[in-house]
């Protein structure tokens, strides 16, 4: 059995970790309701710009676009979302086994896939596989602005314009709660599988396009596209904030059973201990009779 000391310096620094934890859960909790609201601002906006892209490209005209276009795959690009930091229970592990099993069964040569990593977890982990990775982006700020991101995003579309891919997905986690993440897997590009609904939603309305429809493709495209990428990551940072904070409450949770364990365990062994004493007192006394 663990001395009494032992079992005291343990209490005491469990109480500390439990300080640090409780801490952490407090700051994720903080960061999560401004993450939570950047995330349902950005709805209106993404909403209607698709709105506007089905109503261009489901309207019948002659307007055209290479992102609107199916071709050929013979390359993927794959966009990686996942934290800078751990302690996030199995946010960034659920995001990297389905992004790497996705990769493993689709593909035989490192030439068939580009990986575009945003945050150092999943940068790290496709190097240590010696999986090479295209573009990277690291530090991103806990509220993302769009500029934090716009020159990889942009480049990463440049990419499939350039027919240096033939279509790309991004992978990240969506926030449903603050309890419940799931996993998503969206298709970016190319955008040839706009859903009926948005075409219905935009034959309600009327548009008139200046100067054209397909000059307007050519500028609204590249920035549909890039918003996804955009969206996807303010998406993630608000599950991040809420996988941390329920991770460091359990955490916290386990370090107060914890402690009532190593107490209950210290104050028997103390009794233990006095027991020892008396009964050695009387030992001594009665020896001395």
């Amino acid at each position: 059995m663990a001395s009494l000391r032992e079992i005291k310096g343990r209490i005491s620094s469990t109480k500390k970790t439990k300080q640090i934890t409780k801490a952490m859960q407090m700051v994720s909790a903080s960061k999560l309701n401004r993450a939570e609201e950047n995330a349902k601002s950005f709805v209106p906006y993404s909403e209607k710009i698709q709105e506007v892209v089905a109503s261009i490209a489901q309207g019948g005209g002659d307007a055209s676009h290479p992102m609107l276009e199916e071709r050929e795959v013979k390359r993927r690009g794959y966009v990686i979302v996942t934290s800078d930091r751990g302690l996030a229970g199995a946010y960034n592990a659920s995001i990297l086994r389905k992004a790497y099993q996705d990769i493993w069964n689709n593909h035989t040569s490192a030439d068939e896939y580009r990986i575009i990593a945003i945050g150092r977890i999943g940068r790290d982990f496709f190097r240590k596989r010696n999986m090479a990775v295209d573009k990277e982006i690291t530090g991103v700020a806990d509220q993302p602005d769009f500029e934090d991101i716009k020159e990889l995003a942009s480049e990463t579309v440049d990419l499939f314009t350039e027919e240096d891919i033939d279509e790309l997905y991004v992978y990240y986690s969506h926030y449903v709660s603050a309890i419940t993440q799931e996993v998503k897997k969206t298709k970016v590009l190319p955008l040839n599988d706009i859903s009926a609904e948005q075409a219905t939603k935009s034959s309600s309305a009327s548009y008139e396009y200046e100067p054209n429809q397909e000059e307007i493709l050519s500028v609204l495209l590249p920035q549909y596209a890039e918003s996804l990428i955009y969206g996807a990551l303010i998406d993630s940072k608000a599950s991040e904030h809420a996988a941390r904070m329920t991770a460091m409450k359990s955490a916290t949770d386990n370090a107060d059973d914890l402690i009532d364990d190593l107490s209950l365990t210290y104050n028997r062994a103390r009794q233990a201990a006095i027991t020892q004493e008396i009964t050695e007192i009387v030992g001594g006394a009665s020896a001395l009779e």
